[in-house]
């Protein structure tokens, strides 16, 4: 065990199609003259992570961030899709995967994550909202949390069967939440 707790993998998933911002929100500065939201992104990440990637079908377009670049495995599959690449190419049993566009990702959150027992094969923060994912008032932030390889087979059923929601496989592998009040 390193300073960090056992090693893990780390990822940003970067190939979103940004038809809602008309433009890749990557790279988009959080200010003006500022470093791009995945330059920020992937900061944080290498404070947790010995092995940071960047998922996306552009290798090009990242290769400037000192990242690895890995494609998706299913191109169109969304979230889904790419929490299946970045476990995939990960070096670790274990990566840690968040968005692009998470700027103010949360340090000590991420370190408290890391530093907890991999006994699990989802560990992911579950605070209150509204989704369709469940039916009381709390999601899951699947782009904030821990996948094991583990999950891979059944994140492959669902894609291969045509479903796209990340939460879809949770019932096949062993999810550990994290609740609001540590959030």
């Amino acid at each position: 065990m390193n300073q960090r707790g056992s090693p893990l993998s780390a990822a940003a998933l970067a190939g979103g199609q940004s038809r809602r911002m008309g433009t890749d929100k990557a790279l988009l500065p959080l200010v003006a003259g500022g470093q791009p939201m995945l330059g920020l992104v992937l900061e944080r990440l290498r404070s947790v992570s010995d092995d940071v990637l960047v998922v996306a079908n552009e290798q090009e377009r990242y290769a400037s961030f000192g990242a690895r670049v890995a494609p998706d495995l299913h191109p169109q599959i969304g979230a889904l899709g790419g929490i299946q690449a970045a476990i995939t190419w990960s070096a670790h049993e274990h990566c840690l995967v968040v968005a692009c566009d998470m700027p103010f990702l949360s340090l000590p959150l991420l370190r408290r994550m890391v530093r907890e027992p991999r006994n699990y094969d989802v560990l992911v923060p579950l605070i209150p909202g509204e989704s369709r994912q469940r039916g009381d008032g709390l999601v899951f932030q699947t782009l904030h949390a821990i996948y094991s390889k583990q999950c891979l087979p059944f994140i492959e059923k669902r894609i291969a069967a045509g479903n796209k929601q990340v939460v879809s496989f949770f019932e096949d592998v062993r999810v550990r939440t994290i609740d609001v009040a540590d959030v």
